[in-house]
């Protein structure tokens, strides 16, 4: 996904338009639009960290850490779309009634995908018939 792809989620997600991030990050208008029609190469670093401020996101989100590299190459399509359902779910991240923010919120969302495909790949060792698994003998 590209960054302007990134932010344009963000943006639904948040429902703002683009007159709007632009007003409340301080960054012109035109700035933001030549992002996001990705009319520049390679978007000023001051401009993505303003705008990764904005939506609480680190900015390594926008610029890297690509999220398919995240996804085991087992996990069938279901997986993906159960995954990506996790990511777009931007609610607060909580302990004891506290929310968590910036880079820490960032490690407990880390831990709580690992944690997630290890669940998924758990679920899968265990519940799935011996004749759908890759590599099985099925001449019984």
């Amino acid at each position: 996904m590209s960054i302007s792809q990134k932010i344009e989620e963000m943006m639904k997600l948040k429902n703002i338009s683009r007159y709007k991030l632009a007003k409340e990050t301080g960054i012109p208008y035109t700035t933001l639009t030549n992002i996001l029609l990705n009319k520049t190469k390679d978007p000023q670093v001051s401009a993505l960290q303003t705008i990764a401020d904005y939506f609480d996101k680190p900015l390594d989100y926008f610029t890297g850490d690509n999220e398919q590299d995240r996804i085991p190459e087992w996990a069938n399509d279901k997986d993906i779309r159960d995954f990506k359902k996790m990511l777009e779910e931007d609610t607060d991240v909580m302990f004891d009634g506290v929310p968590i923010k910036g880079e820490d919120r960032e490690r407990v969302i880390q831990v709580l995908e690992a944690l997630f495909w290890d669940a998924k790949k758990t679920s899968k060792e265990k519940f799935t018939n011996n004749r759908y698994k890759k590599g099985t003998d099925n001449n019984d």
